[in-house]
């Protein structure tokens, strides 16, 4: 890189994950992840990844002290992704990343402290966005979401949620080109969950290749069946995210075109306050169309 180029570190935390997130973004295809980890981006702007577990090549005290020191060096300046849900029940002991003179370090210890001291967080996947899977009942961890982490600590760092079980890459990419490209997002473009308008902005529902069967009253019955997919546990009408519109895999599918029911992995709710996927949505569940099962973060 030359000395023009201005270089944005940054640390990757997976918490309390099934690595999903990390397995979907670096499936991106364009830019692919060779493009986002080692070219410009975006020209002048170059993505130093200093620490993530799955993909760096080092291990034990040596990548540890390199996140440490980034941490040190590049207050302000660096940008904290976490993935997964951080536990809290024990002061954290269900989760650690690295040691610290001979003792672990928990999950939620190195969120709070690096959160604290980020230019900006990314939370990537339900798990950190709202707590997910990893939260969900009976949660013996006590896992908590990243904004959940940041409200009990009073961390104000810029916070922004990319949800999804897991995320589409482009939503990924395309939020952190955006920061580059504009600066941190104002208020006016994310969502009152902070999720980015510009990937869940719109219902599934409203853009749904199937949504004039639903119009129509016509809803299929059995799975394979032409029809609305209503009655077999869709959760399209109260989840966000453009799925229809972008697909997955290199923009083969995506659920519904794979015949099966969105399960409203993007949400707040998700898992507990949408499940049983498979189930139809009661009027309690469903006050109206357009409104999200859950509020809050």
């Amino acid at each position: 890189m030359g000395g023009s180029v201005i270089e944005y570190p940054v640390i990757w935390l997976q918490c309390a994950t099934c690595t999903g997130c990390s397995v979907s973004v670096l499936n991106s295809v364009s830019p692919s992840i060779k493009n986002v980890l080692i070219d410009e981006v975006i020209p002048g702007k170059h993505i130093n990844l200093r620490f993530q577990a799955t993909i760096m090549a080092g291990a034990g005290d040596m990548v540890i002290e390199e996140m440490e020191e980034t941490w040190q060096n590049k207050k302000g300046s660096y940008v904290l992704v976490v993935e997964g849900a951080i536990p809290t029940a024990g002061d954290g002991a269900y989760g650690s990343i690295g040691e610290k003179d001979g003792k672990v370090v928990s999950m939620l210890s190195r969120v709070e402290s690096l959160g604290r001291d980020a230019s900006a967080t990314i939370a990537l996947g339900t798990c950190a966005a709202f707590g997910g899977i990893a939260a969900a009942t009976p949660n013996p961890s006590q896992c908590l979401s990243v904004g959940r982490i940041f409200k009990l600590y009073n961390i104000a760092t810029p916070l922004i949620n990319i949800p999804g079980c897991p995320p589409h890459p482009d939503w990924f990419v395309g939020t952190l080109a955006s920061v580059l490209l504009q600066g941190l997002p104002e208020p006016r473009d994310l969502d009152e969950h902070k999720r980015p308008k510009a990937f869940f902005a719109q219902l599934i529902h409203e853009n749904c290749p199937r949504r004039a069967y639903f119009d129509e009253g016509k809803f299929a019955k059995r799975f394979g069946e032409p029809g609305c997919l209503n009655e077999l546990g869709c959760k399209g009408p109260v989840t966000y995210a453009d799925c229809p519109l972008r697909r997955w895999n290199g923009g083969v599918s995506w659920c519904i075109g794979a015949a099966s029911p969105c399960i409203g992995c993007t949400e707040p709710g998700f898992p507990d306050l949408l499940s049983p996927f498979y189930q139809k949505l009661t009027e309690v569940a469903l006050p109206s169309i357009g409104q999200s099962p859950r509020g809050g973060v």
